[in-house]
């Protein structure tokens, strides 16, 4: 069998317009529109499905993803001090970080903050 990759995962949002900020500015994310007014971030290959307050969507996981609670980590292209800068410039508070830790690539270090609902992120440089 071939190997599987990752297409998307889902996020819950409180407020479309303030995450579609976040993760545009934060993480470079592409605002994708979806069929069914629905959007998407796109992150390279990858896409973060958005739930909304007003948005209905099916099928669902069993318990719904909700705001605040997913837990992501995104590969950063640089080393692990430009992904520092990049936070601080657009004053995100790093909670976490610069620590090691390993990913699906190995060994790499990691810094750690939130989204505008309390989801935890995570900036994995590999460099």
């Amino acid at each position: 069998m071939p190997p599987l990759a990752l297409d998307h995962v889902v996020i819950a949002v409180s407020d479309i317009e303030r995450a579609s900020r976040f993760y545009r500015d934060a993480l470079g994310a592409e605002v994708v529109q979806l069929p069914g007014g629905r959007i998407a971030f796109r992150l390279g290959g990858q896409q973060l499905n958005v739930h909304g307050p007003d948005m209905e969507a099916a099928p669902l996981a069993r318990v719904p993803v909700q705001p605040g609670n997913s837990d992501l980590c995104f590969v950063w292209p640089g080393g692990i001090e430009t992904a520092v800068e990049r936070l601080e410039q657009l004053d995100i508070e790093i909670e976490l970080g610069p620590v090691e830790r390993t990913g699906a690539r190995g060994p790499g270090h990691s810094v750690y903050f939130r989204d505008p609902d309390g989801s935890l992120l995570e900036l994995l440089s590999y460099d």
